[in-house]
């Protein structure tokens, strides 16, 4: 056993070096580099890490500043409006193409492409789609006698606007996972409920809902996650505004890196946006046990 281990490592050691020079060394060097006032443009060495190192002036710097607290409110803001939305229309989207309909396989399909389209792309569209005067929204609730807002250029109606492109974009992306936990329920509890007499509602509250828990936390994990690394669309659409409406964490992260060249400063702030997502992680984790049902 132990020889068949020692015959693996060549094997294993590509993978081995490339977690360890993409991954790890980055993480430490950015760990590092949260402690210094290193601007990104001189040259990176001890000696330069030594002349630079500030201690926690950086995290005391960022949690003492009213910005920061500014632009996780808008972060948390973004979160509310996009997660219920987000698993909301995921599930509809898996209840619909779980039926055994034809042309199910069609749209399975058409409805995982704004998945695959990049956010440069998808931000572009939305831009036109949202536009007070030629977009399309706007457009159509004019024909009911709405007067659409000026979504981008609103601080009110900005995040909300940046929501519904987000939440277009990742629909089929949990719709996915979704639709696999639908497909993946024994048909026999269905059977069953139906001998009882119970209708769709019922069925789907007491069975559909219960056992497509564990993979509704999976997504709502990822979703959490991803929805705080909020930046490409709100790059393209509104660069943060109007009127820093729409500034998030990793904005103000992109911003100070490579805008105002305080890398050692994004990095402490990158590192408070890890905290944050470890946080509400584990407490995520700690919740499940009240809602999620795991089939034994």
């Amino acid at each position: 056993m132990k020889q068949s281990k020692w015959k693996s490592i060549p094997f294993l050691l590509p993978s081995l070096l490339g977690m360890v020079v993409l991954s790890l060394l980055p993480i430490a060097i950015a760990i590092v580099l949260s402690f210094t006032d290193w601007n990104g443009l001189d040259k990176l060495n001890l000696t330069t890490i030594r002349n630079e190192f500030v201690g926690f002036k950086n995290y005391i710097s960022i949690l003492g500043s009213a910005e920061f607290w500014q632009v996780l409110g808008h972060t948390v803001y973004y979160i509310v409006l996009y997660l219920p939305l987000a698993m909301l229309a995921s599930m509809g989207i898996a209840l619909l193409l779980n039926k055994g309909r034809k042309g199910t396989a069609f749209f399975r399909v058409i409805y995982y492409i704004p998945v695959l389209t990049s956010w440069v792309a998808a931000s572009l569209i939305w831009k036109w789609v949202l536009s007070s005067k030629y977009g399309i929204i706007n457009n159509l609730l004019a024909l009911v006698g709405i007067t659409g807002p000026a979504w981008l250029s609103s601080p009110v109606w900005a995040m909300p606007g940046i929501v519904l492109a987000s939440v277009w974009k990742d629909m089929g992306f949990y719709g996915l996972f979704l639709l696999s936990g639908l497909t993946a329920i024994n048909t026999t509890y269905y059977e069953a409920a139906k001998v009882d007499g119970a209708g769709k509602l019922t069925m789907f509250f007491k069975i559909t809902l219960p056992l497509v828990t564990p993979t509704l936390f999976f997504c709502l994990i990822m979703s959490l996650i991803n929805a705080f690394q909020l930046f490409p669309q709100v790059q393209i659409m509104t660069e943060g505004g109007p009127n820093g409406a729409t500034r998030v964490v990793v904005e103000r992260i992109y911003t100070y890196g490579f805008s105002y060249f305080k890398m050692g400063f994004a990095s402490a702030y990158s590192w408070l946006l890890f905290l944050i997502i470890f946080i509400l992680t584990l407490v995520q984790f700690k919740l499940q046990n009240g809602w999620v049902h795991y089939e034994s």
